[in-house]
């Protein structure tokens, strides 16, 4: 999963490249900083909240509240080790003070405003709306408690913001290709099913096993029965299993007979190269597979990589 600890030393180390590649600190010496994960050096200022906006780019969209309140008696006892990161929209006018969009540290700005702080400790960054963004976004996506969809939306964002490729999105995360395209995957599910996946516990696995089905009422009421028989990730996959079967077994033709079995066995056939696809491309390797109806005869065309991704 994307909180995997080598993944979130990956991330971290994608966002120190990031910023040296592309933002220019504001060098005023104030005071040294040494707990900043986005620099090693550099200058804090003490902003009015008041001041901050929030950044229009923040794939997460729930706070808990409990967390929220941890957090701010976490502060309270021990200040912020962490300062938060903003960039300069508007500068100061006779008539009114700088603003500033925040780039890193919702968490830690929801907490402060629950402390009803005036001032809070900010390193200013020089950065476009691209850079603002794509930092939003991979700063959020190392959190441990951002939820699978969080996640896969937060990656689907960055690919459609900056027309990355999904090979490029899997460069800037330090992830593989495969691990893009499944995160993707899973938002096949509607809103609906989405949250009900998220409000009972079910896993991504479970996300993944639910996306076979094809009609979203008949996944909906799948959906139900996992959770009212408490069924884990394995017992999903064998009641897909069990449903897709019996629906290949429903393809009568009674005109002709021997046409019927062919059918059966084909969609049997097809149903096995795909879950062996899927199986493959969760390994790590970037195998694609196309198929085309050509009336007589269906054509499948796999393309696999010599080396793993």
């Amino acid at each position: 999963m994307i909180h995997d600890k080598n993944n979130r030393k990956g991330y971290k180390k994608s966002m120190i490249n990031l910023l040296n590649n592309k933002l220019n600190i504001n060098n005023e010496k104030i005071y040294n900083v040494q707990n900043l994960q986005l620099q090693q050096h550099g200058v804090i200022h003490d902003i009015p909240i008041n001041n901050i906006y929030p950044n229009p780019n923040q794939p997460r969209k729930d706070f808990e509240e409990r967390s929220l309140y941890g957090l701010a008696q976490s502060i309270k006892d021990y200040g912020i080790i962490q300062p938060l990161s903003v960039r300069l929209i508007l500068p100061a006018s006779e008539t009114s003070p700088p603003i500033y969009e925040l780039i890193a540290g919702e968490r830690r700005l929801r907490a402060v405003k629950l402390l009803l702080w005036e001032n809070v400790p900010c390193v200013i960054i020089n950065a476009d709306n691209q850079v603002s963004a794509e930092i939003a976004i991979i700063e959020n996506l190392q959190r441990e408690d951002l939820n699978f969809f969080e996640q896969a939306k937060a990656i689907q964002k960055l690919i459609e913001m900056f027309e990355y490729t999904q090979e490029q999105a899997a460069r800037r995360l330090s992830v593989s290709q495969s691990y893009i395209a499944n995160k993707l995957r899973i938002l096949k599910l509607s809103e609906e099913e989405r949250n009900t996946i998220t409000e009972y516990g079910l896993s991504e696995r479970h996300a993944r096993s639910f996306i076979r089905i094809a009609d979203e009422e008949e996944r909906k009421k799948i959906i139900s029965t996992v959770i009212k028989r408490s069924m884990n990730v394995s017992s999903t996959d064998k009641y897909i299993d069990k449903i897709l079967n019996e629906k290949e077994k429903t393809i009568v033709n009674h005109h002709n007979p021997k046409k019927t079995l062919i059918v059966k066995d084909v969609r049997l056939f097809l149903n096995t190269i795909d879950k062996v696809v899927d199986t493959i491309a969760q390994s790590g390797i970037d195998i694609k597979s196309e198929k085309t109806d050509r009336g007589e005869y269906i054509e499948i065309y796999l393309t696999v990589p010599k080396k793993k991704t």
